[in-house]
């Protein structure tokens, strides 16, 4: 055996003494292993998230498009035909609306109908004043 594995070992002599282990004081935080960088390809490449945002988002497009698309065929489905009519002195919305009433069918509904035909934001009328009411058969 050599001399410097007899010099290593410790020599115990009767009793065992106590031991004390030191250990290096850490003067900076554990190095981490180097991650290697790719090199660019020019091609992107997505993580599981950003796959699932992209699907989120492609969903949310194709929604919006389907609703957009509906509501724009839901427009009203034939014209209606008018007549012109000058408002003579006297004349209110009721007294229009009675005479352009179908038989049973209830005037408050037929003033509302005229006044969103005509843009109106009331009842008030005007001598001289020209309405659309619609053509009756």
């Amino acid at each position: 055996m050599g001399m410097s594995t007899i010099a290593a070992q410790p020599r115990i002599i009767g009793r065992m003494a106590p031991v004390r282990v030191t250990t290096p004081a850490r003067t900076q935080a554990p190095a981490r292993a180097a991650v290697p960088s790719a090199a660019p390809t020019g091609r992107l490449t997505l993580t599981r998230r950003g796959r699932v945002v992209i699907a989120l988002l492609g969903l949310v497009l194709a929604t919006a498009g389907v609703m957009g698309g509906r509501a724009v065929a839901d427009g009203p489905q034939q014209a209606t035909e008018v007549q012109t009519y000058s408002v003579q002195s006297g004349d209110t919305m009721w007294s229009i609306a009675q005479g352009v009433a179908q038989p049973g069918e209830d005037v408050r509904d037929v003033v509302i109908r005229l006044q969103r035909l005509n843009d109106l934001g009331d009842s008030s009328l005007l001598a001289g004043q020209v309405l659309m009411l619609p053509v009756t058969d």
